[in-house]
C-alpha cells in the first residue's frame, strides 16, 4: 500500500512532543533513537526546571513521525519509558493559559489577604 494513500488522523503532524527522558540523554543518543525512522530536522531539548526530561522531535516527513510515535511510545532508555505525544499547540497554550490564570488568582488572594490584616 502507498504511503499517499494511508488517510493520517488528524492529529498526526511532524512534531512528537517527547516525556521522561533521562537527564542525562545527549543529543547524539537521541538522534540515534529517533533517526532510525527517518530524517529530523531538528531535536529540541528541556535543560531547565519541569522541561527538563522532555523534548520536541521535529521530522522531514509526518510518515517518518508516525512511525516513531508507533515504535518509541513506551520504549525504555536507560531505565525510563518513554511517552511520545503529538505536538498539539492549541492544548499546550490552553495549558500554559490556565497556569497563568491560577497564578493570577493566587496574587489576587494574597493581594486581599494582605489588605484585610
Amino acid at each position: 500500500m502507498s504511503r499517499q494513500v494511508i488517510r493520517l488522523p488528524a492529529e498526526v503532524n511532524r512534531i512528537l512532543y517527547v516525556r521522561n527522558l533521562p537527564y542525562k540523554i545527549t543529543s547524539e543518543e537521541m538522534y540515534d533513537i529517533f533517526g532510525k525512522f527517518g530524517a529530523i530536522r531538528q531535536i529540541r531539548k528541556g535543560t531547565h526546571g519541569d522541561k527538563k526530561g522532555t523534548a520536541f522531535v521535529v521530522y522531514e516527513d509526518i510518515y517518518d513521525a508516525k512511525n516513531a510515535f508507533d515504535n518509541l511510545s513506551g520504549f525504555n532508555v536507560a531505565g525510563r519509558y518513554l511517552i511520545v505525544l503529538y505536538y498539539q499547540p492549541q492544548k499546550m497554550q490552553e495549558r500554559q493559559d490556565l497556569e497563568f490564570q491560577k497564578k493570577q488568582i493566587e496574587k489576587l488572594r494574597e493581594q486581599q489577604r494582605q489588605q484585610q490584616q
